[in-house]
């Protein structure tokens, strides 16, 4: 689809995108509440969670929550988790340190990450934070063996915070028993849920702003519509919002009604 329908509204730019700058992210109770117990958890350097169901904004409450840290004091170290083995997730960590292994051995990967973690924290004066986003789809066998990358001198130095965030599933795993010493960590947890009718609303209001349209574009029945359709989700409202607003360029029509949501439904889950 071609871009004519944001010069028919006089947008500056594409609305309702997946990159929005940390600075337009718009502030709600819900974004502010995941900050203060990122925070703490970073500060306790404990373990933390974030979960909410898919589009709930989890991603882009974590990547706030990073972008407050003080790049002179602070290391965030970011891993999108996969549903692979324990030796994955090393491999990922190994990654993202930038430590460069020519074995594949558990125990050498093991010793490197805190070696490095070690340095960072002793040498450099820097504060890592470990963000695990997806930690739902990790196996059992990796929530079973998590908490030792925690462990420094013999567990008496909080020297790696970890933010778990994924799906409700997340707190299912981590009442395994096998999972405990890991759950036994965390000290706060935050949970996303869809927005109201009335957050719905500013919340569309404010992504037009960042486009710079001064005027709300969305009806009252559009506005329902697809606070109806998303369930209060913002990835699907953005897919909705994005989607009707096509619809009701191509139907010359200036302002989004109930009907242009019910075409840009049928083009997306």
């Amino acid at each position: 689809m071609n871009n004519t329908w944001q010069a028919f509204f006089g947008l500056g730019k594409e609305p309702f995108g997946a990159d929005i700058r940390t600075i337009d992210i718009l502030k709600t109770p819900e974004l502010t509440d995941v900050q203060n117990r990122f925070d703490y958890v970073v500060r306790l350097g404990a373990v933390g969670l974030v979960t909410g169901e898919v589009g709930s904004g989890k991603s882009t409450a974590l990547r706030y929550a990073m972008e407050k840290l003080h790049v002179a004091e602070y290391r965030p170290l970011y891993i999108t988790a996969s549903s692979g083995s324990i030796m994955e997730f090393y491999r990922q960590f190994v990654d993202v340190l930038d430590i460069h292994l020519s074995s594949n051995s558990k125990a050498i990967m093991v010793r490197r990450i805190k070696n490095e973690v070690m340095n960072l924290v002793r040498e450099k004066r820097l504060k890592i934070v470990l963000i695990v986003d997806e930690a739902s789809l990790m196996r059992l066998e990796v929530f079973a063996e998590l908490h030792t990358i925690c462990q420094f001198d013999k567990d008496s130095k909080p020297w790696l915070p970890m933010i778990l965030s994924g799906q409700s599933t997340l707190i299912d795993k981590l009442t395994y028993r096998s999972s405990q010493p890991l759950a036994s960590r965390v000290v706060a947890k935050s949970h996303l849920e869809g927005v109201d009718l009335a957050g719905m609303e500013a919340y569309l209001k404010h992504h037009l702003a960042i486009c710079g349209m001064d005027r709300m574009l969305f009806d009252p029945t559009a506005i329902t519509a697809i606070h109806q359709g998303s369930g209060g989700l913002f990835r699907k409202a953005n897919h909705l919002a994005r989607g009707s607003l096509i619809a009701a360029a191509q139907d010359q029509s200036a302002i989004v009604n109930a009907e242009h949501v019910r075409i840009a439904s049928t083009e997306i889950f």
